[in-house]
């Protein structure tokens, strides 16, 4: 079956308002049925705010727009995320005279409030759902598109999976991410497998204990081939791909706690750097701003956003100096080495949309 995704792209055919991104976002979401969807119903409207110096998220004029189109029909927002995001918002323009809907933090005070679902993959057995965003009728999962180096790419399945939980089930999922194992016994700690890394990625702690930081890692080995002792080996290639796999699980466990046809995705396609806006810092963007992308299908949205990603639009130097591409099939995976399609391959194996779309551009 082919979903629907809207898309709005960001170039003005003439210089006037109506032909802009945020007219065209107007227009975008009167194509939805947001009066049958939304009227009477307390709305969820799930963002990522950014933290410290990070100035490349959602720019707040796209979220007061949003907040309007859901109040014209009928319904009753509010904008939430992390509790410590929430908290420092207004240092980006996000206050609720801003944005017009009042801002929560998503798991109540010291992150306590939240129900907890029963889950069965590796490590993971349950997945703590925010209890604001599971107590709302509906929810509008409002994603920035970004890179991410644990899975390459981050978007709406990201914004629900790790954004739409408490601190513990992030933990969770981070714990089933890797591909490496070491075997202190036969490990000299002669820090040949640190100085091969050219990313800063592994360690020795204070104890001696070997360290990867999935984030940072591209996998490309090199600590494997640098020790002398065979101490660093990969067991499974699958491994690499477990924290998309949990991250498609929480996604679903998230999207099952609301009824048919009450959640709505919504990517926005600007300021696309390399690195989640968790991180508390701003980046060059490494392609152009393309656009806003909205659709009922979770798995069709993010295909058609990695389809709109295009390596040759590449903007030269924006990557990291020193950083250089690696072989993979897409631009986000020759940055970090993780496939991106691997999330939305798990989506639509859960069956929570199709990867097959059709797009409709909106004027």
């Amino acid at each position: 079956m082919t979903s629907s995704v809207y898309f709005a792209g960001i170039a003005a055919d003439k210089l006037e308002e109506a032909a802009t991104l945020p007219a065209k976002f107007q227009r975008l979401l009167a194509r939805f049925p947001l009066g049958e969807m939304l009227r009477d119903k307390t709305v969820a409207i799930k963002m990522h705010l950014g933290r410290d110096l990070g100035y490349t998220t959602i720019h707040p004029l796209f979220a007061r727009l949003l907040v309007d189109a859901v109040k014209e029909a009928g319904g009753k927002p509010f904008i939430t995320d992390l509790n410590d995001d929430v908290a420092c918002a207004k240092d980006r323009g996000y206050t609720e005279e801003t944005v017009g809907a009042p801002l929560l933090g998503a798991t109540g005070l010291r992150d306590r409030y939240h129900y907890s679902h029963p889950v069965a993959f590796g490590s993971l057995r349950e997945i703590q759902v925010a209890g604001y965003i599971e107590d709302a009728d509906v929810l509008i999962n409002f994603a920035h598109v970004k890179g991410h180096g644990d899975c390459g790419y981050g978007g709406a399945c990201k914004n629900l999976a790790m954004g739409c939980v408490t601190q513990k089930t992030r933990e969770d999922l981070h714990a089933v991410e890797g591909g490496f194992a070491w075997d202190a016994k036969k490990c000299l700690r002669c820090g040949m497998c640190v100085q091969a890394c050219r990313h800063g990625a592994n360690r020795f702690t204070e104890e001696g204990a070997y360290e990867i930081f999935y984030h940072d890692c591209v996998y490309c080995r090199h600590c494997v081939v640098a020790c002398p002792q065979g101490a660093i080996t990969i067991p499974a290639p699958e491994e690499f791909a477990k924290f998309q796999h949990g991250m498609a699980l929480a996604a679903k466990t998230v999207l099952d706690t609301f009824a048919p046809g009450k959640a709505l995705h919504i990517n926005v396609l600007t300021n696309i750097t390399i690195l989640c806006d968790c991180w508390g810092f701003s980046t060059p963007s490494l392609v152009p701003d393309l656009g806003i992308a909205a659709s009922a299908d979770p798995v069709a949205i993010e295909q058609a956003c990695l389809d709109l990603i295009k390596e040759e639009n590449l903007i030269p130097g924006s990557l990291p100096k020193g950083r250089a591409l690696v072989p993979g099939r897409h631009l986000f995976e020759r940055i970090h080495a993780k496939d991106p399609f691997i999330q939305v391959d798990a989506l639509e194996r859960h069956r929570l949309g199709s990867r097959q779309y059709g797009l409709i551009e909106v004027d």
